[in-house]
């Protein structure tokens, strides 16, 4: 396996990054802690460029590569929030970004891929379908990969929004994180552990895609098979290199359903008045559903992004 990250590797992330990325502000809420019963603290990488977490990790890995490298552009295969965040990376170090992207993919994706001078390839919405077409791609261009999680790379990128947070909230009992390919809860792990290693880092997962939790009870990585979770950024299964680091540093993971996350979306909607996606609401949503304990606490929770179609709200 390649190499596990370290944390002087997020540091030397931040370094690189932080003239890109915007340094996102930690906002909270009154009625919120009433309802909880514990104080949050929300990281809102709603407000990061491309409106979500991934431009970290997707900036830090353009930006690691030498000017030879970088020469040939990056590819990904992505329907979501990394196609956009490594095509405005690319633009940023004006080089081609190819993006290969489901047929199916939202329109509102499209067209910020689109946007921010993404190359597209369109390939049927499976699998296989978007590696092959991926590969076919980045051997003819030599563009290098850039993976949406399973990367050190990116999930060094990833790591700097714990590190802004524990800067920012100092004396946290806990910090808790939604995880699909775990790339942000592996970064948000092993950040938290070093700087604070008393502090409990918890990971939020819908129950209609929790390989997380089952490989977490397990011991071992069960790839998920079928998902079904209005939580369209957390369907992807944990990678090897992101699950051999939440095995080692994270303490819990908690499953909730669609109506929790509806009603924790909703409620950072109407008492907060900022729009969030609904897999950035699942972190909320288990602090709802579990208060007994988080009861009390002083909580960290990262807001992962703010894309939804305002046509096709959930509430």
């Amino acid at each position: 396996m390649t190499n596990i990250p370290q944390f002087q590797d997020v540091e030397s992330a931040y370094n690189r990054i932080h003239q890109y990325i915007h340094f996102t502000p930690v906002l909270s809420s009154s009625a919120i802690n009433q309802i909880a019963g514990c104080e949050i603290f929300f990281k809102c990488e709603n407000f990061q460029k491309v409106g979500a977490f991934k431009f970290r990790g997707a900036c830090n890995a353009v930006f690691s590569l030498t000017d030879q490298q970088a020469s040939k552009g990056v590819g990904t295969h992505s329907s979501g929030n990394h196609a956009a965040a490594l095509a405005l990376a690319a633009q940023i170090r004006a080089i081609d970004a190819y993006i290969v992207m489901p047929e199916n993919a939202p329109e509102i994706k499209k067209m910020a891929v689109k946007g921010y001078g993404g190359k597209i390839t369109f390939c049927k919405p499976t699998l296989q379908a978007r590696e092959d077409t991926l590969d076919a791609i980045l051997k003819s261009t030599g563009a290098i990969m850039v993976h949406p999680y399973n990367q050190n790379e990116v999930i060094a990128g990833q790591g700097t929004c714990a590190l802004e947070l524990l800067q920012q909230c100092d004396c946290l009992d806990a910090i808790v994180a939604p995880v699909g390919g775990g790339g942000l809860l592996s970064g948000t792990s092993m950040t938290a552990k070093y700087l604070n290693p008393e502090i409990e880092v918890i990971a939020a997962e819908p129950e209609g895609a929790d390989d997380a939790f089952r490989s977490f009870q397990k011991g071992e990585r069960i790839p998920v098979t079928s998902t079904n979770t209005i939580a369209d950024g957390l369907l992807t299964s944990l990678g090897e290199l992101t699950w051999t680091i939440i095995r080692k540093n994270v303490d819990r993971i908690y499953t909730c359903t669609d109506p929790d996350i509806i009603e924790a979306m909703w409620l950072i909607w109407e008492r907060m008045k900022i729009v969030v996606e609904p897999s950035a609401a699942v972190a909320l949503a288990i602090i709802l559903k579990h208060k007994n304990v988080f009861k009390g606490k002083r909580v960290g929770v990262i807001l992962t992004g703010g894309n939804v179609d305002l046509g096709k709200l959930p509430f």
